[in-house]
Parts: C-alpha cells; sequence; structure tokens
C-alpha cells in the first residue's frame, strides 16, 4: 500500500471508531505528542491525554448516528511528512431533542515514524459567521 492509501485507511477508521464510539480505535495512531486544535473548548490540547479528554466532551452530547462523516478527503504525502483535510458532517442531540447538523472543516497532519503513520496535528474548525 502507498503513502496515500495508508493514510485514507487510517482516516477513514479513526472516523468509524468515532461513529462506533471505540475510544481505543480512534487514539489508535494518534501520537503521544499530538496538538490538537478544536471547535469547542479548550482550542488547543497538548499531548495525548489532553487529546483523550476532548472525547468525553464530545460523547457527553447523544450523537445522531453514522453522522461522523468524511466528505471529500484530499491527501499530500511525502515520504516521511504528509497533510490532509476534509469537510465533515456531524451531527448530535441538543437536551431539548432538537437535531443540530454542524458542517466543519478537519485538517491532519502526520508524521511515518519507523514504517507508521503517525496523527502529530489535528485541527478542526467552522466556518466563521
Amino acid at each position: 500500500m502507498n503513502n496515500e492509501a495508508q493514510i485514507r485507511s487510517l482516516v477513514e477508521n479513526w472516523a468509524r471508531a468515532v461513529r462506533e464510539e471505540d475510544l481505543p480505535a480512534i487514539m489508535a495512531w494518534h501520537h503521544e505528542d499530538i496538538v490538537m486544535y478544536d471547535v469547542p473548548l479548550p482550542f488547543q490540547s497538548i499531548g495525548i491525554e489532553a487529546y483523550r479528554k476532548t472525547w468525553d466532551l464530545f460523547y457527553s452530547k447523544q450523537q445522531v448516528k453514522d453522522s461522523f462523516q468524511i466528505v471529500n478527503l484530499t491527501i499530500t504525502a511525502g515520504e516521511d511528512v504528509a497533510f490532509c483535510y476534509t469537510p465533515m458532517k456531524c451531527g448530535y442531540y441538543e437536551a431539548d431533542g432538537r437535531c443540530v447538523y454542524l458542517d466543519f472543516r478537519l485538517t491532519i497532519g502526520l508524521k511515518k515514524i519507523a514504517g507508521q503513520w503517525w496523527v502529530m496535528h489535528e485541527h478542526h474548525s467552522e466556518p466563521a459567521a
């Protein structure tokens, strides 16, 4: 499998893990030194433990089944560094039962270490109103 195919598989498996609420699979291949910028606070999370804690907040709202979807993944990969980006769709329920859909952007920076791609940077953002 070439670098682009490896990264596509990694990102698609990660998104599937989010939909399935499989935290170990979400965390897989995220480097211990990851830095993430997110839509809800905290704005910046540094390190794997801080990254893991962001999923507690995410899952504190009931998610719409199968709504964490990649729209159009674009990958640029060198031999040891790569990045990818995609629009995403996510749905969740408010406390009053309203279903809310969020369109957001995802950018991931990866580094190949000992033959394996690792997520070093993850950035989620919303379009400005």
